[in-house]
């Protein structure tokens, strides 16, 4: 049974179709790859699915459970994590204290009873050792005591990671995870992605341009094109359709390889 789906999603923008009746399913386990070119509506489906629009039409499930009418908010608290391309951080506070606040909104959340901002955490050591746990996992406990604000761009996009996790969520959502990061930067957090994928009762969704990122994480490859969904399937299924071999990396589908040439492309 798919944790994750989409049935008829679709949004509307005065005439214009920006996301078009797109139906998909996404097992646990799965990371899949959404592709396509610049305008196809790939972080607008993004957007439908964590709740930042409001679609014009359709529906979004978790678990069989339809989120249509949730805010944003509550599809966190439901299991939808999302990472954005800007990060969505507490910049005046510790790594530690940005783990801990979101480890605690997820116990607060299950319990009902909650802790308050000013609680003593030395009074919930199962919260405080649950933070530590995560921070050791992303490799960031040596900065716990570091100010968000004084991080590189690089060590941000692996503390949200970190909070997605704290907020113990069942779906990620990754748009362009190595968006602005350096060489050095850059396969440290795809290394945290291959880690989340370890973990086969998570799903993992990911926007991403970059071919051989695409290539070496997905199981699978969904591509939109002008708002629709127009293929679907394995990674090397999906590069080698004529669709994407002509729309996306600028091959006609019956041209002949160039021997000892190596095609070059993108989403």
């Amino acid at each position: 049974m798919s944790l994750l789906a989409t049935k008829d999603l679709t949004i509307r923008f005065g005439g214009h179709v920006a996301v078009n009746a797109v139906t998909c399913a996404f097992e646990p386990g799965t990371l899949t790859a959404i592709v396509g070119p610049n305008g196809a509506g790939k972080t607008t489906y993004f957007n439908l699915i964590s709740g930042q629009l409001k679609a014009s039409a359709g529906q979004v499930t978790l678990d069989g459970r339809d989120l249509s009418g949730f805010s944003a908010s509550q599809r966190t608290r439901a299991g939808l994590g999302r990472a954005f391309q800007l990060t969505n951080l507490f910049p005046r506070l510790s790594v530690l204290e940005n783990i801990r606040l979101a480890v605690q909104a997820t116990r607060d959340g299950a319990h009902h009873h909650g802790l308050n901002l000013w609680s003593i955490w030395s009074d919930h050591k199962d919260l405080m050792q649950r933070a530590d746990e995560i921070l050791v996992a992303v490799n960031m406990h040596h900065k716990a005591t570091e100010m968000v604000a004084n991080l590189p761009h690089g060590d941000q996009r692996k503390l949200e990671v970190a909070l997605l996790m704290a907020l113990e969520s069942r779906v990620f959502m990754f748009d362009e995870p190595t968006a602005g990061m350096n060489a050095a930067e850059a396969p440290v957090i795809l290394n945290l992605i291959r880690k989340l994928k370890e973990d086969k009762s998570k799903t993992i969704l990911l926007v991403e341009h970059k071919m051989d990122v695409v290539r070496e994480l997905a199981d699978r490859i969904i591509v939109l094109h002008n708002g629709s969904l127009v293929a679907d399937g394995e990674p090397a299924q999906v590069i080698a359709s004529p669709i994407v071999q002509e729309a996306y990396l600028g091959i006609a589908p019956d041209a002949a390889p160039v021997p000892g040439e190596e095609r070059q492309g993108g989403f």
